[in-house]
């Protein structure tokens, strides 16, 4: 059995780690060398410096999801559109020419289109495809908190559509450069429960952020709740914003894909409007691409 290599190159971070015959992580690697901080052509001498050593191994397939497959990556991989399974990820590979031993491939991403607007995402897919499999799921709402959280749905095992919704941008949006930033103590505190689901509550019953964002500036201003609460009540608007506008019903399971405090919030969030999530951490990741690999002709 060849050694595999799963790489996730996203816009802030590289990650790798060296997979077993069954799927299991036998080393990881983490580095501060995202797709931002390379030059262009200089992507293949990044990648030989911090995973070198592993490629050198006899015939070595490295399956690489994220960013590194986008236009400011190493090499643009076109995104395969949807409906999609994990056959249709391995058939649109994008081969990478790479001067040492081993394979190296992009995994593509996907595309779709809602209401005439097309939506894409990268990296997410092979998180998406991990999940499943390490849940055992055929069918199901997938949600992936971020700076631009997706929620996936999948029947069958393939993906039949997704959204983006820019809810960690916004947050930051108003937490940095917005009239709220004044009111807001530097630094993001510590979580506090209450002021978080008193957030999420009136963005439930909300009719807008647009409306309900000035509220962090009025209970400031009336002393209402104590400025070092604010952050964490801005932060229960923004994701109950998003829950708000986002419609369940019992057919579907739902699934949270992501680790830490972010997707304690989402975890959080989603008991206020009555879903019970089940919850995959990062290694969904690598339980995605050892899936694709899984279908790819190693010959």
């Amino acid at each position: 059995m060849q050694q595999l290599l799963a790489v996730d190159w996203g816009t802030s971070s590289l990650r790798g780690a060296r997979l077993a015959a069954d799927g299991s992580v036998q080393e990881e690697r983490a580095f501060d060398r995202g797709v931002l901080k390379v030059a262009a052509g200089e992507f293949a001498a990044v990648f030989k410096k911090h995973f070198g050593d592993w490629m050198a191994a006899p015939e070595t397939l490295c399956l690489i999801s994220g960013m590194a497959g986008s236009r400011q990556g190493w090499i643009e991989a076109p995104y395969c559109k949807c409906p999609a399974g994990l056959q249709d990820l391995t058939r649109q590979l994008t081969w990478v020419p790479y001067a040492g031993n081993g394979r190296v491939a992009i995994v593509p991403g996907l595309s779709c289109e809602i209401a005439g607007i097309p939506e894409v995402m990268r990296g997410e897919e092979v998180q998406v495809f991990g999940g499943m499999q390490l849940l055992g799921m055929q069918d199901g709402l997938l949600v992936l908190p971020g700076t631009h959280s997706k929620w996936v749905r999948v029947r069958g095992g393939r993906i039949q559509f997704f959204s983006t919704v820019m809810t960690g941008e916004f947050y930051a949006l108003l937490r940095e450069h917005s009239i709220l930033a004044r009111t807001l103590p530097m630094g993001d505190d510590e979580l506090d429960t209450a002021a978080f689901d008193q957030g999420v509550a009136l963005a439930l019953r909300g009719t807008s952020l647009l409306r309900t964002a000035f509220s962090v500036r009025t209970l400031a201003l009336f002393e209402r709740m104590p400025a070092n609460l604010l952050s964490s009540y801005l932060s229960g608007l923004v994701i109950g914003e998003e829950l708000r506008s986002q419609s369940f019903d019992g057919e579907w399971q739902v699934v949270l894909i992501g680790a830490g405090q972010l997707a304690q919030r989402y975890e959080r969030a989603l008991a206020r409007r009555g879903v019970t999530a089940r919850r995959v951490g990062s290694e969904a990741t690598w339980r995605g691409l050892w899936a694709v690999a899984q279908s790819v002709d190693r010959a």
